[in-house]
């Protein structure tokens, strides 16, 4: 799996940074191998997955160990903590950096193949736990041969080199940062700069080629000239796990020269679609599969968008002590359905996605409505920051268009108005609600169900 640790940056005392602390690939293979030594024998092993060292070297652990490793969530309240450790089975560890473990050559490739307990690359990684919107958080099984094709697949759609320095400040117990953002680098032996928060002046600071971010972190950058014209030197953008709103790609491009590179995918699947480094990139579009990975569109007849259904060699294991969800998780002929709705140009086979399935297409007048275009619709207007859009139950309509936005100096008339001018008549809201802020999950995600509870006390307009 991690068969790069010897690359360009492999004698570099700074080879990692995390959060301002750096490690050589020899210090962070010693501390590693202190893990795996902790470890060995378990059914699992669960850290609390702060930005830190530790848990580079409990991922790293993990793998050298042959034991799946479980990322808790920093923040995760008691109730949720104990769940993951008792549906995982897995044991708490604290890991100490400092502690080093010695064995063959930090350099040498064999000492970083499958090792300890017998497991192969078929075999439980990591077990990375859903969100948990539809019940308990489901245990996400992936194997070693699942992250080890996704991060090659990824390395050629990027051009992702040992000569790279990749930067970004995602949290750890998750595909983004912990899989792309730690163990993709590791892969390809690129350095890694981890910046603790992704604040714009970390990002600009960093001096990366290579950088990942959600929606979240590159509206804050674009909103910082300064910051963003650090990025200019930068060779790829890479946006992922939310929609990067048009008018947050258009002001990157001309404040970086960089049209920001998006990627699809999900715990289940790791990546499957993304744009290419030197390849046309459109805003509102996540590219094609990567090799390897087949889509479909399962639509209804004469529907342009559906639900988007894939299969490959990066899809999970199932989920954990779960085999009826697991099942229920694949259609009938053995693709997996993602629940997003998305859409295919015919003319290159460019994806877009519209959303969620079960939130964001919204059935009003006998139209199927992507929420995801009436948002980028409202993000184009001078005056909106942020916007979410909704379906609710309507007794005329079946569902009725209700927008969330953010903005200032501006009606809800004027913001219909505006959408129909630019869209479709019957893909204007028809309730606008103005709000101080649209709640998001730590990956930037829109959490659109606690808009619907009214907890951000809506006006309507």
């Amino acid at each position: 799996m991690l068969t790069a640790l010897d690359g360009v940056y492999g004698d570099r005392k700074d080879a990692i940074c995390v959060a301002g602390r750096t490690a050589s690939y020899e210090e962070l293979l010693g501390a590693a191998r202190a893990v795996a030594a902790d470890v060995a024998g378990a059914k699992a092993f669960a850290v609390t997955a702060t930005a830190s060292l530790e848990t580079v070297a409990a991922a790293v652990g993990g793998l050298l160990a042959g034991v799946p490793f479980v990322p808790l969530p920093p923040d995760a309240g008691p109730a949720e903590r104990e769940h993951i450790l008792r549906d995982s089975g897995a044991v708490p560890v604290e890991v100490d950096f400092a502690r080093r473990a010695t064995g063959s050559s930090a350099h040498s490739s064999a000492a970083l193949t499958w090792a300890g307990g017998g497991a192969g690359p078929e075999d439980p990684a990591l077990v990375l736990y859903t969100s948990g919107t539809t019940g308990a958080p489901k245990g996400v099984v992936l194997t070693g041969a699942a992250l080890a094709a996704d991060l090659d697949a990824l390395a050629e759609a990027w051009q992702w080199s040992a000569e790279d320095t990749l930067v970004h400040g995602l949290p750890l117990f998750h595909v983004h940062g912990l899989v792309l953002g730690v163990l993709g680098a590791l892969r390809t032996g690129s350095r890694l700069v981890h910046t603790g928060r992704p604040t714009p002046a970390a990002y600009a600071e960093a001096g990366g080629s290579l950088y990942f971010g959600v929606p979240t972190v590159w509206s804050r950058i674009a909103g910082d000239p300064q910051a963003a014209a650090a990025l200019s030197r930068a060779r790829l953008l890479v946006s992922g796990s939310a929609a990067l709103p048009a008018p947050v790609f258009r002001d990157l491009e001309r404040l970086t020269g960089l049209r920001p590179v998006e990627r699809y995918g999900m715990t289940e699947t790791l990546i499957t679609v993304s744009g290419r480094a030197g390849g046309e990139v459109r805003p509102g579009t996540v590219g094609t599969p990567l090799p390897g990975i087949r889509t479909r569109i399962a639509a209804e007849p004469g529907a342009e968008i559906g639900e988007l259904q894939l299969t490959g060699p990066t899809l999970f294991a199932g989920y954990l002590g779960r085999p009826e969800a697991t099942a229920a998780a694949y259609t009938e002929d053995g693709w997996f359905r993602t629940g997003d709705i998305a859409a295919v140009d015919p003319a290159d086979g460019v994806h877009r996605i519209v959303g969620r399935a079960s939130i964001d297409m919204i059935k009003s007048g006998g139209y199927r409505i992507g929420a995801g275009e009436i948002e980028n619709a409202l993000l184009d207007h001078p005056r909106v920051s942020e916007a979410a859009v909704v379906g609710v139950p309507d007794a005329d309509l079946g569902q009725r268009i209700v927008a969330f936005v953010v903005a200032e100096g501006v009606t809800g008339a004027e913001l219909t108005d505006f959408v129909a001018a630019h869209l479709s008549v019957h893909k204007r809201p028809r309730e606008v609600r103005f709000v101080p802020a649209v709640p998001r999950n730590a990956m930037g995600k829109p959490q659109k169900k606690l808009l619907l509870t009214g907890e951000f006390g809506p006006e309507a307009g």
